[in-house]
């Protein structure tokens, strides 16, 4: 699973000034730590590659450890006719290239890292031509537009890599109250709910979320009973990340076998802009 933050060309409220390109990130860092493959986006040479950064958000280092090597662990890819695309943030160790080396489209380069001017992991994808920062989902569109131009994408990931507003990261079921660090490192993924479980809760964090947009995650046992549900309060303003959760303290002997199943909605001004149904079996199958 991977979500994309696009340029400024393109627009959207994911977009931010001072970003020259386009932020593929993963669910987790327990995933990352699994290995996804960097592939190049075009034929071309290797004209520049760093590696040996450690991966460690910036959050525990400071920016000034990164100064000068924001990038992080690298990539830079000549083409024809002008065009480079720069590959970021990869992991330590992982660089399968170096300077030199040619590069055919879909070809294996390295591994998403967290290494540079990070807090988690993704890929940061630039590309350039004749020096200048290009959009490429709207590539030639009017200086200072939001929207136009064309997609330099070529058809099977035009779909895949189309912006969406709001967007799910995660969900899933804990026998723990989920938290933001839980969720980011993977370790929620660890805890399970079983029969005896002391509890048992829903957890979704979603990107792009905006001011105004209210959140409801509703629980329901084997019998089609609310567990929990949980309404949060409208958002004071717009959201890069926001999760929520809804659950219980078991109040049984054990918990019931069977599915339970989460409906997480986004609604506004009693329109529903976004919802996601999903289950998990507890007990034999």
């Amino acid at each position: 699973m991977s979500t994309t933050t696009p340029p400024l060309k393109a627009g959207g409220g994911r977009t931010y000034d001072g970003h020259d390109g386009t932020d593929i990130r993963v669910p987790d860092r327990e995933t990352q730590r699994r290995g996804v493959e960097v592939l190049a986006a075009a034929s071309g040479r290797v004209v520049g590659a760093r590696d040996g950064m450690e991966d460690i958000s910036i959050r525990s280092i400071g920016k000034a450890a990164v100064a000068g090597k924001e990038c992080g662990n690298g990539i830079m890819v000549e083409h024809e006719n002008g065009w480079r695309t720069q590959y970021c943030h990869m992991a330590k160790g992982s660089l399968r290239v170096k300077p030199g080396d040619r590069v055919e489209a879909g070809q294996p380069i390295g591994l998403v890292g967290l290494s540079g001017n990070t807090e988690f992991p993704h890929l940061h994808f630039t590309v350039r031509h004749e020096n200048d920062v290009v959009d490429p989902f709207a590539y030639e569109a009017p200086s200072d537009s939001c929207g136009g131009g064309q997609s330099l994408w070529t058809e099977p990931v035009r779909e895949q890599m189309k912006y969406r507003d709001r967007e799910i990261l995660n969900l899933g079921f804990a026998d723990i109250a989920p938290t933001m660090e839980l969720i980011e490192s993977g370790e929620v993924l660890k805890h399970a709910p079983g029969s005896q479980s002391d509890a048992l809760a829903a957890y979704v964090r979603a990107i792009g979320l905006k001011k105004g947009d209210q959140q409801i995650l509703t629980v329901r046992n084997p019998d089609g009973a609310i567990v929990s549900e949980y309404l949060a309060p409208a958002l004071e303003s717009d959201k890069a990340q926001y999760f929520v959760a809804s659950g219980r303290k078991r109040k049984e002997a054990a918990w019931p076998e069977g599915t339970y199943a989460a409906i997480y909605r986004v609604t506004r001004d009693d329109n529903e802009l976004l919802r996601k149904a999903f289950e998990f079996r507890l007990g034999q199958k």
